[in-house]
C-alpha cells in the first residue's frame, strides 16, 4: 500500500500535468495555449519566482491532486505575519471522494506550521464546511451592490492607468494601509503579480478592464481597478484608492468608470474606503469566502482581530488568490 506524498511542481511540470484538467474550471475565455502562457507568466514573474509554488498530490506514481502556494506579509498590530495563501486546490475527478484532498492540505499545512507560517488563509469557491473540517475559520466576505446612480454626478478629467501611474499608485497604498488595524502588504513584486494579472483579465474574463485615475500632477488623488461588465449591467469594483484632499472625488470616479452601466458592484471595502460608498445592499458572497487558521499565537490573535463585527472587510478583491 503506498503513502500519498506532496510533490513541488515545477511550472512547466505544473502546467503540463495539470492545466490541462484545469482549463474547464479556470482558465474562463481563455484557450489552453492561452491559459498556459498566462500560468508561466506570473510563475516567472518576479513575485512567482520567490514566493510562489505549485504542488502535486501522488499515490505512488499518479497524480490525484493538486495546489499553489502563496506567500504573503499581513500587517498586524505592529507585527509583519508570514502568511501561507492556498489557491486552485483540485483533486482528480476520478479520484474524489476517497479524502485526498482533504489530507493533501492538512500535510501542506502542517508544513506550513513547521516552516514558520503564522497562519494560512485561502478563498473557498465551495463550500466551507470542506475547509472547515481540517481547521479554516470562515472570516468576513461580503458583496456590495448600488445603483450607479446614487453616486455624484460631477464631472472630473479622469484617465486610464498608465504604466507612468503605477509608482504614484503604490504610494497611495501604503500611506493608506500604514492607517488600517491590518491587511495584506504590497511589495513592488506583488504589484507586479497584480499589474500581470490584471493585463491577462483572469479574475474578471467577461468584462472589460476599466482601471482609472485621477491625476494631480505627478501624483495620482484617486484610482480605482475594475471592469465594465457589460452582461451583468454592472462595473465590478475590485479596488479603489485616494488620497485625504480628493477623497470627496471617489464617488464621482466610480461614476465615470460606470458609464452608462446600471450598477456598481464588487466586495465590500477595508475600513477608511466603505465610508466612500452610498448607501448600498451588502450580502455574503457565495464564493470567494476567505478562510483561514492559526498556525502561531499572533496568527490567533489577527483571526480574532479579523472576525470582531464590522461593517467594513478586511481584503480586497486584487488580494485574491
Amino acid at each position: 500500500m503506498t503513502v500519498p506524498r506532496l510533490v513541488l511542481l515545477p511550472p512547466d511540470a505544473y502546467a503540463n500535468q495539470v492545466l490541462p484538467l484545469t482549463q474547464e474550471l479556470w482558465a474562463g475565455a481563455r484557450d489552453l495555449a492561452t491559459y498556459v502562457r498566462h500560468t508561466l507568466e506570473l510563475a516567472h514573474s518576479p513575485y512567482g519566482r520567490r514566493w510562489y509554488r505549485t504542488f502535486g498530490w501522488y499515490d505512488g506514481s499518479t497524480l490525484v491532486g493538486s495546489f499553489k502556494r502563496y506567500e504573503r506579509t499581513i500587517h498586524h498590530e505592529r507585527r509583519r505575519l508570514k502568511a501561507m495563501g492556498i489557491g486552485a486546490v483540485f483533486t482528480v475527478p476520478e479520484y474524489r471522494g476517497r479524502g485526498y484532498g482533504r489530507t493533501m492540505l492538512a500535510t501542506a499545512l502542517d508544513r506550513a506550521g513547521e516552516d514558520g507560517y503564522d497562519l494560512a488563509y485561502l478563498f473557498s469557491d465551495i463550500h466551507p464546511a470542506f475547509y472547515a473540517a481540517i481547521g479554516l475559520r470562515e472570516l468576513p466576505s461580503r458583496s456590495f451592490s448600488f445603483r450607479s446612480d446614487a453616486l455624484p454626478p460631477q464631472r472630473i478629467e479622469v484617465a486610464q492607468i498608465a504604466t507612468r501611474d503605477w509608482p504614484a499608485i503604490e504610494r497611495m497604498f501604503a500611506r493608506r494601509e500604514r492607517l488600517r488595524p491590518w491587511g495584506f502588504e504590497r511589495s513592488a513584486s506583488v504589484w507586479g503579480w497584480i499589474r500581470l494579472r490584471n493585463e491577462h483579465e483572469s479574475q474578471h474574463p467577461h468584462g472589460t478592464a476599466t482601471c482609472l485615475a485621477l491625476r494631480t500632477g505627478e501624483e495620482i488623488g484617486a484610482y480605482v481597478l475594475g471592469v465594465r461588465m457589460a452582461r451583468r449591467d454592472a462595473y465590478v469594483v475590485d479596488e479603489f484608492g485616494f488620497d485625504a484632499e480628493h477623497a470627496g472625488l471617489v464617488g464621482p470616479l466610480l461614476r465615470a468608470a460606470a458609464g452608462d452601466l446600471r450598477r456598481v458592484v464588487g466586495w465590500l471595502p477595508p475600513d477608511g474606503a466603505r465610508r466612500l460608498l452610498p448607501r448600498a445592499s451588502v450580502h455574503r458572497r457565495k464564493s470567494a469566502i476567505l478562510m483561514a487558521t492559526a498556525l502561531t499565537p499572533q496568527g490567533q490573535r489577527l483571526i480574532e482581530s479579523a472576525t470582531a463585527p464590522s461593517d467594513c472587510d478586511g481584503v480586497w478583491a486584487t488580494d485574491h488568490v
